[in-house]
């Protein structure tokens, strides 16, 4: 015999429909934060010897030697063509699955886990109708800044890198010629 379930007694909802959260890493750059969902992530450790290698672009800093798997480091600062920061004991390395590669990526720091309900994230497609919208899941709303979503599998898609730092240089020289942005 079957039992339907109708919601009375079952502690996982007590008669309310559960409202579904979600956890993401945070961490910044340029000190903005950002956010990797925590499913694509592998691990996070602190950025031990990277190798450098000739004639690659900018961003990749090297690669580096995690448990006897040669991985590719990203810096995410030069991905975005940030200036260089200072080099500083926050700075983390969070390795992430795109496809079956692991990737690292160079961040200035890990700030913490944010667990979400569905209804404090944004969508990117609802709010950012540019080029770089397609590498962002959206916006995470809690407090007066918002925390930006990547897309993991968008931003790090090997072949798609060289078109992530294109677009970051386009958006940085609009942003220097506009009028609204204060010249320092």
């Amino acid at each position: 015999m079957s039992e339907k379930s109708t919601g009375r007694g079952d502690p996982s909802t007590n008669g309310i429909e559960a409202r579904k959260a979600s956890q993401f890493i945070g961490f910044l750059l340029e000190n903005q934060e950002y956010a990797f969902q925590i499913e694509k992530i592998q691990e996070i450790g602190i950025p031990g010897q990277i190798t450098v290698m000739p004639q690659v672009p900018t961003y990749v800093q090297g690669v580096s030697n995690l448990r006897g798997s040669i991985i590719p480091i990203i810096g995410l600062r030069n991905l975005f063509h940030f200036p260089d920061g200072e080099s500083s004991d926050e700075r983390r390395i969070i390795v992430v699955n795109v496809g079956s590669q692991k990737i690292g990526c160079l961040v200035d720091a890990v700030t913490k886990v944010i667990r979400v309900q569905s209804d404090a994230i944004e969508l990117a497609t609802e709010v950012a109708h540019t080029q770089g919208a397609k590498f962002i899941s959206g916006f995470i709303k809690t407090g007066q800044t918002p925390i930006i979503m990547l897309d993991v599998d968008e931003l790090l898609d090997p072949e798609k890198l060289d078109e992530v730092h294109r677009i970051a240089r386009m958006h940085l020289e609009q942003k220097a010629h506009s009028p609204f942005v204060e010249k320092s």
